[in-house]
């Protein structure tokens, strides 16, 4: 229940509680992955069941295909629904530019295509991920598994051009092997520290042989909505220049709660 619920998942949870209410019935919505997006499929399911909201939703990610199924969501492919009324993600980074890191939880593939084919992206966060400058989290790089080596090497010597910080390339582990995608595919983390021109480092890293996707999503997220412990929540919205606060009352809820392992 909320009573046992660090401040971070709170601010979490009020986050994914007031981004919700930005879905209308009938609408196609872009489920994201992570520990925050699953508050989100779950205040969600929360709605399907008491209002009787009527939704499609498509998941970024196995694991969250699997929640939102069991909270009770109509999930489709993304080749289904063709293009999406929102998609409702967090962040492991962002700035004031509403540019983001993500795919620390390794589903920045997905993640990626299904908020471009969305007319708006709101991401739900808590204040902890605003940064001035992106960077201070390690970047994810989506590689396929032939040559991942090779694909390494030449992003270690592309950044030496580049402005950044730190140098630092690490191959994801699982245990003892490599994390696998969901695409079959491994993820190095670029420990930069900094990141002086996010978008002249995204283009550059596509163009490494090897490389699937990046986690720097420039110009797509259009919303973004700020928890906090004590229930404020903040909306800003990049296209209308505005800031909205609001705060959210606690409601006890044990099925919203439980199995939050993520």
């Amino acid at each position: 229940m909320t009573g046992e619920l660090s401040p971070i998942d709170k601010a979490k949870f009020v986050a994914a509680k007031r981004a919700v209410d930005f879905v209308e019935d009938g609408m196609k919505v872009g489920l994201g992955t992570g520990s925050t997006a699953a508050w989100m499929v779950r205040c969600l399911g929360e709605r399907v069941r008491e209002e009787g909201l009527r939704i499609k939703g498509v998941p970024t990610s196995a694991r969250t295909a699997m929640l939102a199924r069991e909270v009770g969501i109509d999930v489709i492919s993304l080749d289904q629904a063709r293009w999406l009324d929102v998609t409702i993600d967090g962040a492991d980074e962002f700035d004031g530019e509403f540019n983001l890191i993500k795919g620390g939880g390794g589903a920045l593939l997905q993640e990626k295509i299904v908020a471009t084919a969305s007319d708006r992206m709101i991401v739900i966060t808590d204040a902890s991920k605003e940064v001035e400058t992106l960077g201070a989290f390690p970047l994810p790089v989506e590689v396929i598994p032939f040559g991942w080596q090779t694909s390494k090497a030449l992003l270690e010597e592309l950044l030496i051009s580049l402005d950044v910080m730190g140098r630092e390339t690490t191959l994801r582990m699982n245990g003892a092997v490599a994390y696998v995608t969901d695409e079959g595919n491994h993820i190095l983390d670029l420990h930069l520290n900094r990141i002086g021109n996010a978008r002249q480092l995204a283009m550059a890293l596509n163009q490494i042989p090897g490389v699937v996707e990046n986690g720097l999503f420039m110009d797509i997220c259009d919303t973004v909505v700020i928890g906090y412990g004590d229930g404020r929540v903040e909306t800003r919205d990049i296209n209308e220049g505005s800031v909205q606060h609001d705060r959210l009352d606690f409601v006890e809820a044990d099925n919203l709660f439980t199995d939050l392992s993520d």
